[in-house]
């Protein structure tokens, strides 16, 4: 197998949780996560969170489609500059010294439906990979 043939399937492997990959065109795209965000007591104690997660996974299952969101205690993409607005929005709204998680997913409607829902959480949007977000999905407490 040629050398550059084994390369771009390797790459096209490691950033294929991150990045789309257009074959015809070569490129690569960064990808835009949606998510709300509230205090974990709220999302993870007063809410039926697991309840709605798990009819979205058997609704996935049913679809045969790949789960598309996660569940992100003290995500670490809110230090983001880009993200200074919501983090601001958090602090006015009590929350700034408050444990935080955040359901995170590339299905725009499904967060807006997620917002609708829970109420008590804000919502917005980030792009991976761009400027100081360099892992989408990590924690701070890890």
């Amino acid at each position: 197998m040629n050398s550059a043939r084994v390369e771009t399937k390797d790459l096209k492997n490691r950033l294929s949780r991150n990045f789309f990959f257009n074959n015809k065109l070569r490129i690569i795209k960064p990808v835009e996560y949606f998510f709300v965000i509230g205090s974990s007591k709220f999302l993870l104690d007063n809410e039926p969170l697991e309840e709605i997660l798990r009819e979205r996974v058997q609704q996935y299952a049913r679809e045969k489609k790949r789960i598309d969101f996660w569940i992100i205690k003290s995500p670490k993409f809110l230090n983001s500059l880009d993200l200074i607005d919501i983090k601001n929005k958090l602090t006015k709204d009590g929350l700034g010294e408050a444990e935080l998680s955040a359901i995170v997913s590339l299905d725009e409607v499904f967060i807006k439906w997620m917002k609708l829902r829970l109420q008590n959480v804000a919502e917005s949007n980030f792009m991976a990979f761009t400027n100081d977000i360099e892992s989408p999905l990590a924690s701070e407490d890890f």
